[in-house]
């Protein structure tokens, strides 16, 4: 029986039975072959750090679900492609547009697309697709983003569908972003629903070989691809959601790449010979969600425990610099950042605020607060920060550990404990994907859900003014800033270390895709 130690590789089954699911093609020689130490040949082997629980990446939780992005852009399609700092590009949609008054958007499907098949990607196929995302019955928790888009019609190689209410200004970034996979119709139904989880089929640059849940997912080179056929003939993720593990990973060699790392593992290892690094900014932010019932209910002490915590100081001693304090759900990259929107760290006025709901150091309010442990650098130690200066203003938080699919069940769900730490991706760069989504009372992100910001916010959606439209989001920033409604702590730097034989394109919104790495 082979065996496998925790630091040699985590997995969430048993490695035994793993092993004997594959056969001669074993475990351990996908995993920890001579190959995948030595120097890089047709196989790239990322050490990932999250599992995707649905091979469907348009319903349920996967939907929602930013981290699972670079598994699902390695097989799928979106209908176009975004660029490295979010703009759009030509994908299975080479041209778009809207027309004069922005009641109806034109989508050209290009020619030369595939599904892993072989067979062609038709117009009809795209019009399968945008009615998936347009219907209700399948529960997809975004369909309301796209349930304007009626009256699909197909001339040639080109779409037309009419915008209708609700009318969305970033209907065409949305086509590129999250729950906007393209699946292969004739094969998705054929095999049907679960039919489609043990063979999932796409258009991307890699096709589905094999996938072991908890331990590994191969991936096959598509020599159809539209962009061309990918560097790598096999791309290897192996699910090692231990931080530790990863580091394993990378410094022994049995990986090429691995990301997501503590900081202080990545200043080592990119000092290595044969390893480097990169510690890109992304348009993820680390947050607190507070629930707008129970004490959080309380402004006073939302605005308490925002003004006791000392951002600064945790990007400088647990992230070594790795990171930039924020104070709204936008990054200085995005056009809604507004560097005059700020939060003070002030732990005399916390206890102030405190004291006026009754609170104090020897009457603390007490709360659950919950967090993941190892998905993200330091974000257990980063809680165990907080808490300890919410204890010393009067606040007493009570650390509960999380899977990360455990916190979007509990976001869609409305049930996250009155504080829930979190990394909020925005990978349009958009504010309506940012403070909007994090913040509307129908969106299934929200934890805060209230009236008042929902005055401010839904008419945005409708305005087709562009400098009217970023004036109001800027204005919703603020307001929600003033009213403790949610924490922003800070913009996330990304640490990815690889081999150094390889070159690596960093994506803003963290993507460490198999096509953004290329030889020297």
């Amino acid at each position: 029986m082979l065996k496998i130690g925790r630091r040699d590789f985590l997995v969430s089954g048993t490695a035994a039975s793993a092993s004997a699911a594959i056969g001669v093609q074993g475990l351990g020689q996908i995993l920890f072959s001579k190959e995948a130490r030595a120097a890089i040949g047709d196989t790239l082997t990322i050490a990932y750090n999250v599992a995707p629980p649905s091979w469907d990446p348009n319903i349920g939780p996967s939907s929602t679900n930013p981290s699972l992005q670079t598994i699902y852009r390695t097989i799928y399609d979106t209908y176009m492609m975004q660029r490295e700092d979010l703009t759009l590009a030509p994908g299975i949609i080479d041209q778009w547009s809207w027309n004069a008054d922005k009641s109806a958007i034109s989508l050209r499907v290009r020619q030369n697309g595939t599904w892993h098949d072989g067979k062609p990607v038709t117009p009809e196929d795209i019009v399968w697709n945008l009615r998936r995302l347009t219907d209700a019955s399948l529960g997809a928790p975004l369909q309301v983003s796209f349930a304007g888009l009626k009256n699909f019609k197909i001339d040639g190689q080109t779409i037309t569908m009419d915008m209708t209410q609700p009318w969305r200004a970033t209907m065409l970034e949305r086509l590129a972003f999250l729950g906007c996979f393209l699946l292969a119709p004739h094969h998705h139904e054929k095999v049907g629903k679960e039919g489609f989880e043990r063979a999932p089929m796409g258009s991307g640059p890699y096709k589905f070989d094999q996938y072991e849940r908890g331990s590994f997912l191969r991936l096959k080179a598509h020599p159809g691809y539209w962009g061309g056929k990918p560097l790598f003939e096999t791309v290897i993720f192996k699910i090692v959601t231990d931080a530790a593990s990863r580091v394993a990973e990378i410094e022994r060699g049995s990986s090429h790449v691995t990301m997501d790392l503590q900081y202080e593992e990545y200043d080592r290892l990119r000092q290595k010979s044969g390893l480097s690094g990169v510690a890109a900014p992304t348009t993820d932010i680390a947050m607190m969600f507070f629930h707008s019932t129970g004490p959080m209910a309380d402004i006073n002490v939302r605005k308490a425990a925002m003004h006791a915590v000392d951002k600064k100081l945790i990007v400088d001693r647990l992230l070594r610099g790795y990171g930039k304090p924020v104070d709204t759900l936008s990054v200085p990259q995005e056009k809604v950042f507004d560097q005059g929107i700020v939060t003070q760290y002030d732990p005399k006025l916390a206890a102030e605020l405190l004291a006026k709901s009754g609170y104090s150091r020897e009457k603390p309010i007490e709360f659950t607060v919950q967090t993941t442990r190892g998905f993200r650098p330091k974000d257990y130690e980063i809680v165990q920060a907080i808490v300890e200066m919410w204890r010393q203003v009067g606040i007493k938080g009570n650390i509960e550990v999380y899977e990360p699919a455990k916190h979007f069940e509990l976001r869609m769900s409305h049930k996250l404990a009155p504080a829930a730490f979190y990394v909020w991706g925005n990978s349009m760069g958009d504010p309506e994907t940012s403070i909007a989504s994090a913040i509307r009372s129908v969106s299934p992100h929200s934890s805060w859900k209230s009236p008042d910001v929902d005055a401010i916010a839904d008419p945005l959606f409708g305005e087709r003014d562009e400098q009217k439209r970023i004036a109001g989001y800027q204005r919703l920033n603020r307001y929600v800033a003033e009213n403790g409604y949610l924490f922003p702590l800070f913009q996330i730097y990304q640490p990815v270390v690889f081999k150094s034989e390889l070159d690596f394109k960093p994506h803003l919104a963290g993507y460490v895709l198999p096509t953004a790495f290329g030889r020297k």
